[in-house]
């Protein structure tokens, strides 16, 4: 019986010590919904958005932005038009960065992680995400 509780407590020790990464990281990660974008967009600045999004966004949110590829379809994915000025209108830029910098969690959109991309870097995505419909 005691090698059974023995066994029980190793276990639970095993389990949060697998799991405190995980943990560590959900609560490492800033909620950015109510920052305002800091960064002024620049002609450089946004050549270099277009050119992250068109290597990590495209595949799936298509170059126009309006979420109809071949890679979409085969995924099953239901993604939104970002060229209908209504589909980012509720979001805040705060929203945005975050759907960008940790991706959905359902493991369908990977997060753009900040050893990859700078914050500016995600800033200037989302300014370029929305140009997509004529956003300021």
């Amino acid at each position: 019986m005691k090698l059974i509780s023995t066994l029980s407590v190793a276990a639970v020790i095993l389990l949060l010590v697998s799991l405190a990464p995980a943990l560590r990281s959900a609560q490492d990660t800033p909620n950015h919904a109510t920052v305002t974008n800091p960064v002024k967009p620049t002609a450089d600045s946004q050549a270099r958005a277009k050119q992250i999004y068109g290597i990590d966004c495209a595949m799936c949110h298509g170059s126009d932005g309006k979420g109809k590829t071949d890679l979409a379809n085969e995924m099953q994915l239901q993604l939104k038009d970002w060229t209908d000025p209504a589909t980012l209108k509720d979001k805040t830029d705060g929203q945005l960065f975050d759907f960008i910098r940790n991706g959905t969690g359902e493991g369908k959109m990977p997060p753009e992680t900040a050893g990859r991309a700078p914050d500016d870097v995600v800033w200037n995505l989302v300014i370029y995400i929305r140009s997509f419909a004529n956003h300021p």
